[in-house]
């Protein structure tokens, strides 16, 4: 075989990676591979000799052709959407990325992404989420859930440390590096990809370098520059139905290991009336994030989660709690050139109360609360 275009190198990739398959060829194997490609296509040049095998072992032992995507440090999110081409985001836009899979290929990524994290996808149980050797977070679904074919869903792990200054002027940084400091325990709200983890890791560059930080998070983010960091990570539940660990385990744990700061990566389940109870008996100086379209949508959604926790407190107790518990609130979206910025800050005033201190760039009201904290 005369391997010429593009279109023949791609047949001579799935040919050789079959062959491979069939001989039982392990990882590694380069030399193997290479003889293989020689029998099928001796007469390729040295250039596209080294293409094919690069391509085949990439196959073998990492993501295939996504493997160009994922070392793409522009690209924040992967979408397979069944047989077809593979769309990516790049600075907050979505846009085809050149790549096409077919069904089989798509079958053995999933495989691949699957295994090594103990999880299983079939019929039984068509969709399943997971975290990359890298971090980044894969969500697989698959028919019958999935009509058009099997669909990958990856969220890179592309946390850039950013400086507070990239989401704020200069007064409404100064505001919020300032609460952060003096322990105010402050809630990051927005939509999905709104840059919350971004938000709170930029804003925790203010804590103490000295404190004692307990993060806890579904998936490991945050990236944090102080010495005294100690990180947290939720575990789903095993093939064999053992081994959950929940966000609510770790809250629970983390609260006896004696935490200056507690971050939580997102609030999303029953672990709110652990917080809330938290940070009404001394542990100031939370962050964390959900999501939500405003502050007071922010505070809506964590009375909703801690009703769920089952534990028959009432409505207006968990609302009091709430409002004794959380000072902040910081609204985070995406600006009109796919950044990040602070849309809006309000001051949690009283139970479902919140009063808004911060509009986009300006500073449009004092901190009540900030006497009681520096005090």
């Amino acid at each position: 075989m005369v391997a010429g275009d593009g279109t023949d190198l791609d047949r001579l990739v799935e040919a050789v990676h079959q062959d491979s398959l069939d001989e039982g060829i392990v990882r590694g194997s380069v030399g193997e591979i290479e003889r293989l490609v020689m029998t099928r296509s001796p007469l390729l040049t040295a250039a596209q000799r080294r293409d094919v095998c690069c391509r085949v072992a990439s196959r073998m032992e990492g993501f295939g052709a996504l493997d160009e995507l994922l070392a793409d440090r522009e690209v924040s999110e992967i979408m397979i959407n069944g047989p077809g081409p593979v769309w990516v985001e790049r600075h907050g836009a979505l846009e085809l990325s050149g790549i096409s899979l077919g069904r089989a290929e798509i079958d053995r990524l999933i495989e691949r992404m699957v295994a090594p994290i103990g999880r299983r996808v079939d019929r039984r149980s068509p969709w399943v989420d997971g975290r990359l050797p890298d971090g980044s977070r894969v969500n697989v679904v698959i028919p019958p859930i999935a009509l058009d074919g099997p669909c990958v869903t990856i969220r890179r792990f592309v946390l850039r440390r950013l400086a507070l200054s990239s989401f704020a002027g200069p007064e409404v940084e100064a505001l919020v590096s300032e609460a952060v400091a003096e322990g105010a325990n402050i809630l990051v709200s927005g939509g999905t990809g709104a840059g919350k983890t971004t938000l709170l890791n930029a804003m925790a560059a203010a804590i103490d370098p000295a404190a004692r930080i307990i993060t806890v998070e579904d998936s490991a983010e945050l990236a944090l520059p102080h010495r005294h960091v100690v990180r947290l990570e939720a575990r789903p539940i095993s093939v064999e139905g053992v081994g959950l660990v929940t966000i609510r385990d770790l809250v629970r744990n983390a609260l006896r290991m004696r935490p200056d700061r507690l971050i939580i990566g997102e609030v999303r389940g029953d672990e709110s009336l652990d917080m809330i109870q938290a940070l009404n008996t001394g542990h100031s100086g939370c962050l964390s994030t959900c999501h939500a379209n405003s502050p007071i949508d922010a505070l809506r959604r964590i009375e909703s989660l801690a009703m769920m926790a089952g534990e028959g407190m009432p409505l207006t107790a968990i609302r009091s709690q709430l409002a004794s518990a959380v000072d902040l609130v910081v609204q985070v979206g995406r600006s009109g050139d796919g950044g990040r910025r602070i849309v809006s800050m309000g001051e949690v005033v009283g139970p479902d109360e919140v009063r808004t201190i911060v509009e986009g760039d300006s500073v449009v009201a004092s901190r009540s609360r900030g006497e009681r904290l520096a005090a």
